[in-house]
């Protein structure tokens, strides 16, 4: 299994009152790791929509254990967990470096679609996106 690792900083825009990271920022750091895991596959999201190929999020989860705060280093570590034609599921990790505690684990899971919005079979439609993707597992 390929894991992707993304290094960031907590911004302070990305804290609330108590010091906290806001939960809805670890789904903003979910996508720089999938952004970045996709990208190590040697294509980039852009490439998948002008080849016609969007993936939409049809669902996502995460479960927080230990706040992240301002100025905190963490490794958001990207893997895929299930891929079919027709999906991919992303599973995450969030890591703080200076302790290795684990912050946040999530999934999302997006569907293959073309312009319409149809679903389609990636594997059947694009052999070389599969193959790229297939082959980060």
């Amino acid at each position: 299994m390929n894991i992707s690792e993304t290094k960031i900083k907590v911004r302070y825009v990305e804290t609330d009152q108590m010091g906290i990271v806001h939960h809805s920022n670890y789904y903003a750091w979910f996508e720089v790791g999938r952004t970045e895991f996709i990208k190590e596959s040697g294509i980039s999201y852009s490439d998948m929509e002008n080849n016609g190929i969007m993936m939409p999020l049809v669902e996502s989860s995460c479960r927080y254990m230990v706040g992240a705060k301002y100025e905190d280093e963490v490794t958001i570590k990207t893997w895929v967990e299930e891929l079919n034609g027709a999906k991919v599921v992303f599973s995450y990790e969030v890591i703080r470096d200076d302790d290795n505690i684990t912050l946040a684990r999530g999934k999302t899971i997006h569907a293959f679609v073309n312009k319409d919005f149809k679903i389609i079979n990636l594997k059947k439609n694009n052999l070389d996106i599969w193959d790229r993707i297939h082959g980060l597992l």
